[in-house]
């Protein structure tokens, strides 16, 4: 049974595609004392939503369209609003990184990512919550505490391996090779068999994975229809799912007659799924 917080910590998604939105919001809202109030696809759409809801923490993609990260956080602090920030991307420039910490960013979590990055960054978020919220003044050591974001890392004593974790993490059915679960490889699996976006199959989409980890290399739709057994556009929109998550990156062959083909490959090749 999860321990009752004495504030719940309001969450606003600016993240442009729907499919990671829906993700995101599962991650943070298994973290205890967490809820996301609400989702916009873009910068100012996250600008208006953040002056209408009051959000206590934003989780920020760089990448979108019209108005991206860099400039929504830049317009947060011209703005001085009070909220806190959490960058969430792909963006792995150390230029785009820089731009982040100087405007606030209280911590930047690269896709592809771990549950446990997820939650550790949320617990401790949270701790630093209820501290400023509780108290009017604090001591050195509690500022000390505050202000250590990312060098500790604990682990649970209940936990006895990745499989148990993510179980724990998520309370429904998880991938249990022990030894790929426990990998350090971004094609890390915990799929959510709830929470998918409509028409997608937890059962289809392990088996697209385990397509991939066996085959290795990169494998167009149709290669990966065929492995599976399912029509080419219906691997196509589990392909484009993964590709949104952080599971496996898109290559376009623009070699020989004819249009371009995508590719698709996991970030490095997982043990065989069973």
């Amino acid at each position: 049974m999860q321990e009752q917080c004495k504030h719940i910590v309001q969450v606003l998604l600016i993240e442009d595609d729907p499919m990671v939105q829906e993700v995101n919001r599962m991650f943070i809202e298994r973290v205890n004392g967490y809820k996301v109030i609400g989702t916009a696809g873009n910068g100012q759409d996250g600008l208006r939503m953040i002056e209408e809801l009051k959000p206590d923490l934003i989780f920020l993609d760089v990448f979108m369209p019209s108005f991206d990260g860099i400039s929504t956080l830049q317009e947060i602090r011209a703005r001085d609003l009070p909220v806190d920030v959490i960058v969430v991307t792909a963006a792995k420039e150390t230029e785009t990184l820089r731009a982040m910490m100087r405007n606030g960013a209280v911590d930047y979590i690269i896709k592809p990512f771990k549950l446990e990055r997820v939650r550790r960054t949320l617990e401790r978020y949270r701790d630093r919550y209820e501290t400023l919220t509780d108290d009017d003044t604090v001591t050195q050591e509690q500022l000390d505490r505050i202000l250590q974001m990312g060098d500790e890392i604990r682990t649970d004593s209940t936990v006895n391996d990745g499989s148990s974790l993510l179980e724990q993490s998520l309370g429904q059915s998880v991938i249990r090779d022990k030894n790929f679960i426990e990998s350090s490889s971004p094609a890390e699996l915990f799929i959510p068999t709830e929470e998918l976006p409509k028409g997608l199959n937890p059962v289809t989409l392990k088996q697209v994975l385990a397509v991939m980890a066996d085959k290795g290399g990169k494998l167009s739709a149709e290669e990966t229809a065929e492995g599976v057994g399912i029509a080419r556009v219906t691997a196509r929109r589990y392909l484009e799912y993964l590709s949104k998550i952080g599971y496996v990156y898109l290559e376009v062959n623009y070699g020989g007659v004819g249009r371009p083909i995508n590719r698709y490959a996991l970030h490095s090749r997982p043990k065989r799924l069973k």
